[in-house]
């Protein structure tokens, strides 16, 4: 059993069609979370995701967005729930507020969440992967950071594929991740994409030129 491991597109229709475009031959896809937020195209990501079926956890970003609350987060991130708001169907944010912070696939061999299997606010980074946040699964799916890292245990094995829209591990490059769930193994994968193209769509849309910029740094 292969499967294809996206998170945090946030709305980055240019770097998700890039990452589908190079994923290899995969008998399911899964998402960690934060299908919107940031980039200028929520609807058409949220439609990428729906009409593949992809089993998908709520993010911080699509909680913020179907409920209309950001307290917590800083002008740019705010910026970004306002917009995929105002640019989201009815249909659409129902979909986002209808999505759970946990789910359990292929008779409870994965497990997806999008902060840490106890938090899905908290941020798991790569010095926190331990045995101990397996619970009993074959392989625990988080996202969250945008921080590509992956660690596989005798218990189990724990991926953070990176983020799909915006990375911030220091490469530009649109992050995922396929598993080999048989095998016990990781593939972390990267792929180029027109940041210039994102970039001028964030201007054309008003919204924080540096959401662009920091593109091009992986921050």
């Amino acid at each position: 059993m292969r499967l294809g491991v996206v998170s945090d597109v946030h709305g980055n229709r240019v770097a998700l069609e890039a990452v589908l475009d190079d994923m290899p031959a995969v008998d399911r896809l899964v998402c960690a979370g934060d299908v919107v937020g940031y980039n200028p195209w929520p609807a058409e990501c949220v439609a990428a995701v729906r009409n593949r079926e992809i089993p998908t956890v709520m993010g911080n970003h699509d909680r913020a967005v179907a409920s209309g609350t950001a307290f917590r987060f800083n002008s740019m991130a705010k910026a970004g729930v306002e917009y995929a708001r105002d640019h989201l169907d009815d249909d659409a944010l129902a979909w986002l507020a209808e999505l759970p912070d946990e789910r359990t696939l292929l008779d409870g061999r994965v497990k997806v969440v999008h902060g840490h299997p106890d938090d899905p606010d908290r941020y798991t980074y790569p010095a926190d992967f331990a045995p101990g946040l397996l619970d009993g699964e074959e392989l625990l799916v988080m996202g969250h950071t945008h921080v590509q890292h992956h660690a596989v245990f005798g218990e189990g094995m724990l991926v953070n594929p990176g983020s799909v829209g915006q990375p911030r591990d220091g490469d530009p490059d649109a992050a995922y991740a396929v598993v080999d769930l048989d095998e016990r193994e990781v593939e972390e994968r990267r792929v180029t994409y027109d940041i210039d193209r994102v970039v001028e769509a964030i201007e054309d849309a008003g919204l924080p030129g540096r959401l662009g910029q920091r593109l091009y740094e992986g921050r």
